[in-house]
């Protein structure tokens, strides 16, 4: 893998970088602000705030006592709190020590002395913070994006090179071939209505315009327009971009993207060129469909050949906001989706189902941040709510040294009655940083490699 190959169509690798910091530093300072905010609130005192690790560049105490700070190294951060050792909050017995010599009551404002409630409180709250992060873009996202006024009416309609369409902007679609639109918001109603348009390069449209209905020709619903380019894939790669037409297939005119879809799927990896309509201009890219697992409605995957676009409606929906409840309600479903698909993900790879390479590492997530930021700003906060769904479930993995690992300690003293033994803690976090750093470099190797 060249290192050339990491840099976004629309930037270079500091754009890249830039834009991965960013999303890591706002994930990360969500997540430990979490720790620290429930562990304050839980009579815990925090002595350092740090995003980021080594070298310090600011820092500043507040009347709390804690010591907010920004460090050099921007992967990363941690709260340590009264009485810890390091940013894994194991235990610091000398400091402990001096503190019950001193002040014994002062005890219950460190890690180990706090009460197991408090604790457990406290480190859940980081993986907590981070859905919660999710949530809330997700909603937001979804209240900027509204929902579908009813009936269904344009707001755009995607640029073609094709003269002679009639529909307009503000036309109210009553329905299409003779066949009636049902609401935009019902998801099963509406899959059978698009499932059943017959596939012709034009459409007969009913449509309302001016208080008058009348049948006008338009685009087939759904043509081969480029709304989305997946970071990391063939399309990204070969410079295609959102907004893109993509006007035939090995020199075969097509009028719908399932017609791409089809070429692809059976492609079995043979590279094509295409022809794209861009700014009034026809170009010409070739591209090599890859192998990818994709999950399935039942929860399974299935792995199929893919350039990496994703297409959109020949219109565009006028839309207005959405409600808090209802965007809420979104926020949390995609949350789950998320979590999940990424359960289910991980399982297939344990079992073989699906390819390991869908693990990526630092680098592939890096040029994630700078694709999607490329791709404007409501991908990249989108990309940001996705990944930090991710951290929050990652970091409730039951691995020592993780906070899934501390709650299965906390775990442990619930039922016995005391905590494990400082020997068998410091066994049990050599062995969870062993499968971290594992784990790291096998991702790793998949940026590299796969």
């Amino acid at each position: 893998m060249d290192i050339v190959s990491l840099i976004p169509q629309t930037g270079g690798l500091i754009w890249t970088i830039a834009a991965f910091v960013v999303a890591l530093s706002i994930i990360v300072a969500v997540h430990e602000y979490g720790h620290y905010i429930v562990g304050r609130w839980s009579g815990i005192k925090a002595e350092v705030f740090s995003i980021g690790f080594g070298p310090v560049l600011w820092s500043r105490t507040d009347r709390h006592g804690t010591r907010w700070q920004i460090a050099a190294l921007p992967f990363g951060g941690y709260v340590k709190f009264l009485g810890d050792a390091n940013a894994a909050s194991s235990p610091d017995s000398k400091a402990i020590a001096e503190i019950w010599k001193e002040n014994p009551d002062e005890l219950r404002h460190t890690m180990q002395g706090a009460p197991l409630w408090a604790r457990t409180a406290t480190v859940a709250a980081g993986p907590v913070f981070n859905f919660i992060l999710s949530i809330v873009i997700f909603a937001g996202v979804f209240m900027v994006r509204g929902v579908a006024t009813e009936p269904l009416t344009v707001g755009e309609i995607v640029p073609m090179p094709q003269a002679g369409y009639e529909l307009r902007v503000g036309d109210e679609i009553l329905g299409i071939e003779g066949v009636p639109t049902p609401s935009f918001s019902d998801p099963k109603a509406w899959k059978a209505f698009t499932d059943g348009i017959p596939k012709k390069p034009v459409l007969d449209y009913r449509v309302r315009r001016d208080g008058h209905e009348l049948t006008v020709k338009g685009p087939y619903l759904f043509p081969p327009y480029v709304q989305q380019v997946v970071p990391r894939s063939a399309a990204m790669d070969s410079g295609l971009r959102p907004g893109d037409l993509i006007l035939a297939v090995d020199g075969r005119p097509i009028f719908a993207f399932d017609q791409i879809k089809e070429v692809v799927e059976t492609s079995d990896g043979k590279p094509m060129l295409l022809d794209v309509w861009r700014d009034g201009k026809t170009l010409r890219f070739t591209l090599t469909p890859r192998r990818t697992d994709e999950p399935l409605p039942d929860g399974g995957f299935q792995t199929v050949w893919r350039i990496g676009v994703v297409g959109g409606m020949a219109i565009t929906p006028a839309t207005e906001m959405a409600g808090p409840i209802e965007a809420l309600i979104a926020g949390v479903a995609q949350t789950w989706t998320i979590i999940t698909g990424s359960l289910s993900g991980l399982w297939h790879m344990i079992t073989g189902a699906i390819s390991t390479c869908n693990i990526s590492g630092p680098i592939g997530i890096a040029e994630t941040s700078g694709a999607m930021a490329s791709q404007g700003a409501q991908s990249f906060v989108w990309f940001i709510a996705v990944l930090s769904a991710a951290v929050g479930l990652l970091n409730l993995f039951p691995i020592p040294a993780l906070d899934g690992g501390h709650l299965l300690f906390y775990a442990y003293e619930a039922v016995t009655g005391k905590p494990p033994s400082d020997a068998a803690l410091r066994v049990l976090m050599a062995i969870g940083i062993a499968l971290i750093l594992s784990l790291m470099v096998f991702s790793l190797g998949n940026d590299l490699f796969c």
